[in-house]
């Protein structure tokens, strides 16, 4: 599980930053890349990574500002071109059926797979799940209605203790499978083998939750708690938190605070404002680091692997 950032400033492009996107990246767990927000060039950025278009099944768009939503539709006529012919399923607020067909429509563009609109109607609720992942999501405090998802794995089977299966000389081969799937296995002499006795503490699933454009609110705490990585729009420093407040933005010392609160293990500060260029947007990062030391600002086409928990 890998997250990659493709683009992360705030509002229009600049030399060293694209506007919003970000993928995470489940080929290891489930052979799929998921994206979050699909801002202008976004298929650009695609271009200088690893990331096949074919394999992006889900994409999902915190709110309906343009540096979050103006490069879905090239992105989507991209994937048809280059032998993507799986569905794809598209979370979002009200209004992005609307925004993705009528762009199709007026530029002609025929794609060569079907399109899953799943357009979000309340303030707080389950997205989906299956048996390997759950995505919830809340409202934000945002001009437009924005929201934040929350990501929770499944949790895995412990490890296999396979020395302590040779010591008592079984045979690998399916019994090995059967036990590590918490099967009870009888063996042809006789014994009986309890799963529960050769396998190891099942593994917890990972938790990362993701946050569109929002001033600090109620719903952060429920989407942040023990999250293993929290992705956060951190526009504006602290000492311009006042801005942050008016444009409906977050402040990197209030981030840094919700980390601490909400038990985070890791914080990842993106949507950097243009006002912090280069080096600068260091500032932000080292005002962080003094609440939650466990810290960064995103750059473009930076990634972090998000590591696999032992067993309780």
């Amino acid at each position: 599980m890998e997250i990659e950032f493709l683009g992360t400033g705030a509002g229009a492009p600049s030399k060293s930053r694209n506007v919003s996107s970000l993928a995470l990246k489940l080929l290891d767990e489930i052979n799929e890349i998921w994206l979050f927000d699909v801002g202008e060039a976004t298929q650009h950025q695609i271009l200088k990574t690893t990331i096949k278009p074919r394999k992006i099944t889900k994409i999902f768009i915190t709110h309906m500002h343009g540096d979050h939503i103006f490069g879905l539709p090239g992105f989507l006529s991209s994937r048809s071109f280059q032998n993507g012919d799986e569905p794809v399923d598209i979370y979002g607020p009200l209004g992005i059926k609307d925004y993705v067909m009528m762009s199709l429509k007026l530029s002609g563009t025929h794609l060569g797979y079907r399109i899953n609109f799943h357009e979000i109607k309340k303030d707080q609720g389950v997205l989906f799940f299956n048996e390997n992942f759950r995505v919830e999501y809340a409202i934000l405090d945002h001009r437009i209605a924005s929201y934040g998802f929350r990501i929770t794995e499944s949790s895995k089977p412990g490890e296999l203790l396979v020395d302590k299966l040779r010591e008592q000389n079984v045979p690998s081969g399916p019994i090995y499978g059967q036990l590590k799937n918490g099967e009870d296995v009888t063996l042809p002499d006789g014994r009986t083998l309890f799963s529960k006795d050769y396998v190891g503490p099942r593994i917890p699933g990972r938790i990362v939750s993701i946050f569109g454009d929002t001033r600090i609110s109620k719903n952060h705490q429920f989407l942040a708690q023990d999250a293993d990585l929290l992705v956060h729009e951190s526009t504006f420093a602290h000492q311009d938190r006042d801005i942050a407040r008016q444009y409906y933005h977050s402040a990197s010392s209030q981030v840094a605070q919700l980390a601490k609160d909400a038990n985070v293990k890791y914080l990842i500060l993106t949507h950097i404002s243009a006002r912090y260029l280069g080096k600068t947007a260091m500032i932000l990062q080292k005002q962080a680091e003094k609440i939650f030391p466990q810290v960064r600002v995103a750059n473009d086409f930076s990634t972090y692997d998000i590591p696999q928990k032992k067993g309780e």
